[in-house]
């Protein structure tokens, strides 16, 4: 997926109200960039760290920047971390339609936000005429307290709970249902759930793990123009 051209670097001065950010540009000036990320964002978030803002072509828009990578060290050097969550979806929708993924390979066609379950959407629905369908829900990574750990939530998620209960009922009506963490962090060497974080998310997990719903894990390739899958990771029990 290919980033805006032309990627503007700051230094982070604060990060508040989950979805704001002042920065400090080169010439000195102080703006606000918007922040496409409700999470916790820990470990990303610190005072002076350097950061990467995209600028939209939009006169209309409030926040004209947004926040798109930032520079971290996890004990094996700095290392770009991509901080926008919407981006993920468009990452693996890249991905399957030049099969990428082998693990999702050999379906033929495939529909986005499809409603399903009781409330929810499922980011990607694969289908085929001699195939069950495959539910894939998405999620982003970019929380790292080990080196080489990579873990999922950085906050407490209901909703996410609730879409691995959807999962596990699509599993249990016979079609084949898929969690797929995509890590912003290119030095992940394996995921793990945070049950320290969110315990019931972590109870959640493992129900739908039973239940017959499949985890898949890839980290991603990042650098100032754009992110892509890169190598599959283990995720962790």
């Amino acid at each position: 997926m290919k980033l805006p051209q032309g990627l503007v670097p700051a230094t982070l001065i604060r990060r508040y109200k989950r979805f704001l950010a002042d920065v400090e540009l080169a010439d000195g000036s102080v703006i606000t960039a918007h922040v496409a990320n409700p999470g916790a964002m820990i470990g990303l978030q610190a005072p002076g760290a350097r950061v990467w803002l995209s600028l939209s072509a939009s006169k209309t828009r409030k926040l004209p920047y947004s926040w798109e990578l930032v520079e971290a060290d996890f004990g094996n050097g700095p290392e770009l971390v991509g901080v926008n969550t919407i981006h993920p979806n468009a990452i693996v929708a890249e991905a399957l339609a030049s099969n990428a993924i082998p693990e999702l390979a050999g379906y033929a066609g495939l529909r986005r936000e499809v409603k399903y379950g009781a409330k929810s959407r499922v980011d990607f629905l694969l289908e085929h005429p001699d195939r069950p369908p495959c539910y894939v829900e998405v999620k982003n990574v970019h929380m790292m307290r080990q080196p080489g750990l990579a873990e999922f939530p950085d906050s407490v998620t209901a909703r996410g709970a609730r879409h691995l209960e959807e999962l596990a009922s699509m599993v249990a009506l016979g079609a084949r249902a898929m969690l797929l963490f995509v890590v912003q962090i290119g030095s992940s060497q394996r995921v793990a759930v945070a049950r320290d974080i969110d315990p019931a998310y972590g109870r959640a997990f493992d129900m739908a793990r039973a239940a017959g719903v499949e985890t898949l894990a890839y980290t991603c390739a990042i650098d100032h123009g754009e992110i892509v899958l890169a190598g599959k990771v283990p995720v962790e029990a």
